[in-house]
């Protein structure tokens, strides 16, 4: 029985839908200590004093720190994208002697009850003397401290000669965009709790997430412990959304409580914090134009940009930046192409990766900039795009471009045919003829659409360790970690379908460092393709130790057996000798006379490699109304194709389309951490930062298409996570427009009713 392709239930549901999932709240031990933060109320200024002795004097109160008591624990370091000179701008786990942003931990408070934590909290005393803030990215730089600039860092990429392309075009382009600040606002906020183990001097660090492996080894070098003596471990996780699991000043102060007082540390931020401490992301700005002849092809595109990395630089360094200058000329054929991404840092939280980082902004600018450019060549918004996309034929794709340290390389795709597909399904001619009608009517009615590339599959490498034990229960511990993604019913799946068994007899074990000494955890849309790969070279590998022990035991050919649901059987038929997998594992283990010669245990590794990510791509529709007089916008239906190379579990990719999508809404019409002039942030609480609910998350219809596999693994996979949020925005950007009959009119996300109504008056509707 296959198990690739199939919708079958997940297997981690079970104890997340009967109440019994193990977050990082629901963790504790004995004689624990509770941790309170002690934040900057100043976006900007020169710390004089703090008086920590009346919450000192408070009872239950352990400690409290500051800067002084820390001062031998260097900063976080960059996992992603490091660039020369960035390291003077890293964030200290509290600050010393200068705040940079509201939120900013200042102190950590510990004691023995949470509550009188939080009251210890607000007895400490913190003196600040204000400075003069930056919040504008695109002004002129100014002083971080010590001679340097708020500008860290330019991200530049290029190829092609841009300046002939402009001089010798019939028309420029010229566009200024931007992309307001919000970030991924997960169900459970985070949360960590330490231990140190004094009989085995090993430090527990509970609550990991996405990236366990890194964040061990960073944690032993700031602590200067050995890797092997940090333990993190990864329990259920209530949302990442790349802003999970990074590694923050808060996990790290617990794991240095730990050890220092003795005693465990646990620390759960509330959302305040969480809307004020946790990465941000998105906010740009792009002076784009574009070079094109009389045809409304792409000669040339050159972007400059501005990325507002907040307060410090955290673990992401220039990721962001980085993403959004190689992925921005996305499916379409550009002679030439210049990039100058300028990093700028200001008074506001620090910037990080939210799913599709540097993608949605991109993608925005780029189907702006093509939306555009049919507007001023006089040719339909379709048709421009038909005439700009790779053909199928040119695959691979070379672009001269690299990203996250791998060359650009487009492995499959056949945009066009997805680009016709999805017309042919939301029936595009019908669609526009009856909201022309609509909009004779006196309606504000419109269709945009987005057309995008996305990436997955970021390697270097990735591994399992897979074994069978003697009841037949098949165990693979693999270094990838689970975020919700659905990733032990995957890899189960894949699993189960080399080596010959159910699905539901695959136990996978993961975000455990003390069970694989290797791992890269799950960013990037990688783990399906490389974990998934991983897993069916150790089941390949495990397959064939079976078939050779059976073919020996009973007697048979080795090529005439097969697995079938654990079994080893003749081919063709279920007559005849067998044996189960369970058996031959107890026929292996090290007393057992049969094994002979051979390693005891029915088990192997499997390590996949890769030089390349890869490719999916997608079309996103977007049918909108707006309302005149609120500068309301309604989603009245929205198309997602998506063509995922090979799909493991349409349902979970139906899902990944799905949650993306009601987070490309939000960006695109309702998510923004906003600032008054002093830094003060402004969206602290759910009234002020607005999420979509149900009610503003209308039905879709998703078309996932298997027409590209890639070549660059066995299976053809591709990566899904990202490609609902991709081009949300740029899709209902595009249908406002044409729903006002104003190409242009939506130069900024989100598109909240305020700026609407602006936009309204300006084009006299």
């Amino acid at each position: 029985m296959s198990f690739i392709g199939r919708s079958v239930p997940r297997l981690e549901d079970g104890p997340l839908v009967t109440g019994r999932g193990r977050f990082a709240a629901d963790m504790g031990f004995p004689h624990m200590l509770h941790m309170r933060v002690v934040r900057s109320g100043y976006a900007h200024g020169r710390i004089t004093s703090i008086d920590s002795s009346a919450a000192l004097a408070l009872p239950g109160v352990a400690a409290v720190w500051t800067s002084a008591d820390v001062a031998d624990i260097p900063p976080i370091d960059f996992r992603l994208t490091r660039i020369e000179g960035l390291a003077p701008y890293r964030q200290p786990i509290l600050a010393k002697e200068r705040v940079r942003y509201v939120g900013e931990p200042v102190a950590a408070v510990f004691a023995a009850d949470p509550y009188v934590a939080e009251d210890a909290a607000e007895l400490v005393g913190v003196e600040i003397a204000e400075l003069p803030v930056i919040l504008d990215a695109a002004a002129a730089p100014g002083e971080f401290e010590d001679g340097r600039s708020t500008e860290p860092a330019v991200v530049e990429k290029s190829y092609g000669d841009v300046a002939a392309a402009f001089r010798d075009a019939h028309a420029v382009v010229d566009l200024d965009l931007s992309v307001g600040r919000h970030s991924g606002v997960p169900l459970e906020t985070r949360g960590a709790v330490a231990r140190y183990d004094t009989g085995r001097d090993v430090l527990e660090l509970h609550g990991a997430a996405k990236v366990p492996h890194w964040n061990r080894d960073n944690i032993a070098r700031m602590l200067a412990r050995d890797p092997s003596t940090v333990h993190l471990y990864e329990g259920h996780v209530g949302g990442g959304f790349g802003i999970r699991g990074e590694l923050y000043p808060e996990d790290v102060l617990v794991c240095v409580a730990a050890l220092r007082l003795g005693r465990p540390v646990k620390w759960i931020e509330d959302r305040r914090e969480h809307l004020i401490a946790a990465n941000h992301s998105r906010q740009q700005r792009h002076k784009v134009r574009a070079a094109v002849d009389a045809d409304g092809r792409i000669l040339a595109i050159d972007d400059e940009f501005f990325h507002d990395q907040g307060g410090y630089v955290r673990t992401h360094a220039a990721t962001v930046p980085d993403l959004a200058a190689g992925m921005l000329p996305g499916p379409y054929r550009v002679g030439a192409y210049r990039a100058r991404g300028h990093v700028r840092l200001t008074n506001k939280t620090p910037g990080g990766t939210y799913r599709a980082p540097g993608r949605f902004e991109s993608t925005f600018v780029r189907e702006r900039l093509m939306d555009a450019i049919a507007a001023r060549v006089g040719i339909d918004r379709i048709e421009v795009r038909r005439r700009n996309l790779i053909a199928k034929a040119e695959m691979p794709y070379a672009r001269p471009l690299a990203t996250l340290g791998t060359e650009i390389v487009l492995d499959s795709g056949d945009y066009a045919g997805l680009l016709d597909q999805s017309l042919a399904a939301i029936k595009w001619g019908e669609l526009t003829g009856d909201l022309a009608r609509r909009r004779a009517g006196g309606e504000l009615v419109g269709a945009g659409l987005g057309i995008f590339v996305e990436k997955s599959g970021l390697g270097p490498f990735d591994g399992v360790r897979m074994s069978v034990d003697a009841a037949g229960l098949v165990e693979v511990v693999t270094g990838a970690a689970s975020i919700g993604q659905g990733v032990e019913t995957v890899v189960a799946q894949i699993c189960a379908d080399a080596l010959g068994v159910d699905y539901r007899r695959v136990r996978v074990v993961h975000g455990r460092t003390d069970r694989i000494a290797f791992g890269q955890g799950a960013f990037a849309s990688r783990v399906t393709v490389m974990t998934g790969e991983a897993t069916r070279l150790a089941a390949v590998e495990v397959r064939a130790k079976a078939v050779e022990v059976a073919a020996e035991l009973l007697q048979q050919p080795a090529d005439a057996l097969d697995i079938v649901d654990g079994k080893v059987v003749r081919k063709g038929t279920a007559a005849g000798p067998s044996m189960t997998l369970g058996e031959i594992a107890k026929a292996l283990e090290p007393a057992s006379k049969l094994r002979g010669t051979r390693a005891p245990g029915l088990s192997a590794e499997g390590w996949f490699y890769t030089d390349h990510m890869n490719y999916p791509y997608g079309v996103h529709v977007a049918v909108v109304r707006v309302d005149r007089e609120t500068g309301g916008v309604t989603i009245e239906r929205y198309l997602m194709a998506y063509d995922i190379g090979r799909a493991v579990n349409p349902m979970l990719v139906e899902g990944q389309l799905a949650g993306g999508f009601a987070q490309g809404i939000g960006g695109a019409l309702l998510e923004e951490f906003l600032y008054d002039e002093r830094g003060e942030p402004l969206s602290v609480n759910f009234a002020d930062y607005l999420m979509p609910t149900a009610r503003e998350v209308p039905a879709f219809d998703v078309l996932i298409t298997e027409d590209a596999p890639s070549p660059l693994n066995p299976l053809g996979l591709k990566g899904a996570g990202e490609g609902g949020i991709n081009p949300v925005g740029a899709a209902i950007a595009s249908a406002i427009d044409d729903a006002l009959g104003f190409p242009g009119a939506v130069t900024r996300l989100p598109v909240t009713p305020q700026r609407l109504r602006e936009i309204l008056k300006r084009v006299k509707l």
